[in-house]
């Protein structure tokens, strides 16, 4: 079985990534992408996984393992493995914050008021494609998570989320690596 942690970027995937390591399902990554200020602790990122339409022998990697996947490359996996996939999910406009918040700290262009409604429209569309098509296939087993009612009630969710893995996580583990001051962008 594979884990796949999914979602928009920003949405809390390296946390729930951290947080899944820290329960006991050893993480899938290279450590390309270092640890900066708008994830100081790390991306928990694996380059394989932007190619897998090109190339999904990385997978033979990932058995018994978690791996950090955008939500639009969730469609390019192949169809002959099963897939357990904890998609998180995040207040859109904070999404969006946490993104231009980014941008602004590398001088890209961040979106102003009108591209951020726009934005918060097109994000709402394609997750909700994305989920319509994750209910049509049998070999993924998903579960929503959402990263602000994680915040707001940790050992409730990390409850609900430990029971969906049949109750094999460490869920003080998993307590132990949340950290509240890194909710930096709230709607």
């Amino acid at each position: 079985m594979i884990t796949i942690v999914s979602g928009l970027p920003r949405s809390g995937t390296s946390m729930m990534m951290k947080m899944l390591a820290a329960g006991g399902i050893p993480a899938l990554i290279d450590d390309l992408r270092a640890a900066d200020i708008d994830n100081p602790n790390g991306y928990f990122e694996f380059e394989a996984v932007k190619s897998t339409a090109e190339d999904s022998t990385w997978l033979n990697q990932a058995d018994g393992r978690v791996v950090k996947m955008v939500y639009k490359l969730l469609y390019d996996l192949p169809s002959d493995r099963e897939y357990t996939v904890v998609f998180m999910q995040r207040a859109l406009k904070e999404v969006i914050a946490s993104q231009n918040a980014m941008l602004a700290r590398r001088g890209e262009k961040i979106a102003t008021a009108e591209e951020t409604h726009t934005l918060v429209g097109t994000f709402a569309a394609e997750v909700g494609t994305c989920k319509k098509w994750l209910r049509t296939k049998t070999n993924f087993n998903v579960i929503y998570m959402n990263y602000n009612r994680i915040l707001a009630e940790p050992p409730d969710e990390i409850h609900r989320l430990n029971q969906f893995f049949n109750d094999k996580l460490n869920e003080q583990e998993m307590l132990s690596v949340i950290d509240p001051q890194l909710y930096r962008k709230r709607a």
